[in-house]
């Protein structure tokens, strides 16, 4: 390829798809704590497999939401409701591995 050249690609995922519900995770955990603490501050990823979903990065925060909770209750919101489908609200694993930020 000449330097006029390039190749773009990209991806797109439908609703249901790991990262979308990752993302949807991700965003109600953020959501919970602004709601109690608006200067709270949440830098945190989920990852989401068969059976499991993780949640980590580092969160500072006046108030304190149930994780675990948050992460099922967004599941079943999806539709998520069946350990048939590999993947289900009530029976996937919810690892949390949540650090204080740092003052800076």
């Amino acid at each position: 390829m000449g330097m006029t050249d390039f190749l773009f690609t990209s991806e797109s995922v439908t609703e249901g798809h790991p990262d979308k519900v990752a993302d949807q995770i991700s965003d109600a955990v953020l959501d919970a704590i602004i709601a109690e603490d608006p200067k709270g501050r949440v830098a945190c990823e989920t990852l989401v497999t068969t059976g499991l979903a993780m949640i980590a990065g580092e969160i500072t925060t006046s108030t304190y939401v149930h994780i675990p909770d948050i992460v099922r209750e967004t599941i079943k919101e999806i539709g998520y409701n069946d350990s048939a489908m590999g993947f289900d609200w009530e029976t996937c694993a919810v690892v949390t591995s949540i650090d204080r930020q740092s003052p800076d």
